[in-house]
């Protein structure tokens, strides 16, 4: 299985990025510590998050759902839609279509 998309890949993995940087803990997917992630500068958290982004894309082409951190993304295809929960009151919806 494959994620179908008809948007930009790149506008794609910015919307994707920015939903997966609210996940509290999404150093944890590095395996990192609070404190090493703390230490990081903005624009090295940033390249850290983006291939975060195009690793889960691709993850989520062979499965339904992954893990970040404490939250998790999942593919919609009949909506064709990403879910990413960063936490249980917080979801973000990365449409994969293009916009009308």
């Amino acid at each position: 299985m494959a994620i179908r998309y008809t948007r930009p890949y790149d506008e794609i993995l910015d919307e994707l990025s920015e939903a997966l940087a609210t996940i509290p803990d999404c150093y944890d997917t590095f395996e990192m510590e609070a404190q090493d992630w703390a230490e990081l500068t903005q624009a090295e958290k940033d390249v850290c998050i983006r291939t975060l982004a195009d690793d889960l894309f691709y993850v989520l082409g062979a499965e339904k759902s992954a893990s970040a951190g404490s939250g998790s993304v999942e593919y919609d295809k009949t909506h064709h839609v990403i879910k990413v929960v960063s936490t249980p009151q917080l979801v973000h919806i990365v449409g994969l279509r293009e916009k009308a």
